[in-house]
């Protein structure tokens, strides 16, 4: 059985016996004046007077645990703010790409426009030509009736 279930079991018990058993679980008892915080305190905190012990330690396990979140929490936002300065490079590659593809759309519209321009041209040459091969066709066919 272990001292905690063996403790919960028993019936009533004397609070110097319970201390007992706890410092003999826990090991030996370390002075009050020896207890030395794993970190220094934030600056945003400070004991008051007449808190006992127990109740310092707690308040400032408590506020490093809260320290140590407002960390992690200052590091997603250093994170963050790194990702948006990579978004934001990102954007700027797209305007200019946008830019580049703009200037290539009008380059296509310019050259299909020369090419319609051109066919145009072209069909209406082949119809003049047309026209004048009838034309001479015709006057060729008139000539040659007449003779």
């Amino acid at each position: 059985m272990s001292v905690s279930a063996e403790i919960l079991t028993r019936a009533p018990f004397a609070l110097d016996q319970l201390e007992r058993e706890i410092n003999n679980t826990v090991g030996p008892h370390r002075p009050r004046g020896t207890v030395r915080p794993l970190s220094p305190m934030p600056d945003y905190v400070e004991h008051r007077n007449g808190v006992n012990e127990v109740g310092k330690l707690s308040a400032e396990a408590v506020v490093r645990e809260y320290e140590a979140a407002v960390k992690e929490i200052e590091a997603l936002g250093t994170e963050l703010q790194e990702a948006a300065k990579k978004c934001e490079a990102m954007v700027a590659g797209v305007h200019d790409v946008v830019a580049e593809i703009k200037e290539l759309a009008a380059g296509y519209r310019d050259q299909g426009k020369r090419y319609f321009l051109q066919i145009e041209a072209v069909s209406l040459m082949t119809t003049e030509v047309r026209d004048t091969c009838e034309t001479l066709k015709k006057k060729i066919a008139a000539e040659t009736l007449t003779k």
